[in-house]
């Protein structure tokens, strides 16, 4: 099986690696960063091609970030012998893009809920229009230990503003509003607050752009802080006897 992972990011790496490793995947990498595109087959055992290839392969997998998913999709898409997925971190749009560019191909959306580096993880599965390619990209993931699970589209997209854009809105909020003190003051909750901020920020900021832009959910966080700010002693022990 020959896949095309167009996007040469962290995210693409981790997807042709799993797969040359569990599924005798041969990779090859195109990005708009060419130089990006050689280092990421060196470093996985792949090659690279331009973004004007007209080659073709068993599988594209679409590994870029999510704003411009539709527009990769419609232009590699075309590429697929038998499938196109896509991890792109998004599910309705992408499948709706892939259903309108190549409807007679397999199609998946796959979105692994973890950082490359903490894999393996659990991976969100769509496949509207599955078949034996798509079954063997997703054997080489499970392959690789990761717990794969069926879900929707809908349902992903909709949990996606709950454990993404308002957990890190909320983590994010927190680094903006506390003040720097000596770790001695820090308690166990504070301390496992800063925790999560460290991982958020030692992320790459435009990702966590991307999540914001795509998902509601940091409103939600704003009006909560808000509505604790204003409670009285009283209104707050009624919000938190509600969560408890």
């Amino acid at each position: 099986m020959n896949v095309l992972v167009v996007g040469a990011g962290s995210m693409g790496q981790w997807f042709a690696r799993t797969l040359r490793e569990h599924a005798d995947a041969a990779a090859v990498f195109t990005d708009t960063d060419s130089d990006a595109a050689r280092r990421a087959a060196d470093a996985v055992g792949g090659r690279a091609v331009p973004t004007d290839t007209e080659e073709r392969f068993d599988v594209v997998s679409i590994a870029v970030p999510m704003p411009v998913a539709r527009l990769a999709i419609e232009e590699y898409a075309p590429l697929a012998a038998e499938a196109v997925v896509d991890v792109t971190g998004s599910m309705t749009d992408p499948l709706a893009a892939m259903a309108q560019t190549v409807p007679s191909r397999q199609r998946a959306s796959l979105h692994p809920l973890f950082a490359p580096a903490n894999a393996p993880g659990s991976i969100a599965v769509v496949a509207p229009a599955g078949g034996e390619a798509v079954d063997a990209v997703l054997d080489g993931l499970a392959a690789a230990g990761n717990d794969l699970f069926e879900t929707t589209s809908a349902e992903h997209d909709s949990a996606m503003e709950s454990v993404q854009a308002a957990a890190h809105a909320a983590v994010i909020a927190y680094a903006m509003a506390s003040e720097d003190v000596p770790d001695r003051f820090h308690t166990p909750v504070s301390a496992g607050l800063q925790s999560l901020v460290d991982q958020v920020l030692g992320g790459e900021a435009h990702v966590y752009a991307d999540i914001q832009h795509a998902f509601d959910g940091a409103d939600a966080v704003a009006a909560a802080a808000r509505e604790l700010a204003d409670a009285d002693h009283d209104a707050f022990l009624e919000l938190y006897d509600e969560l408890s």
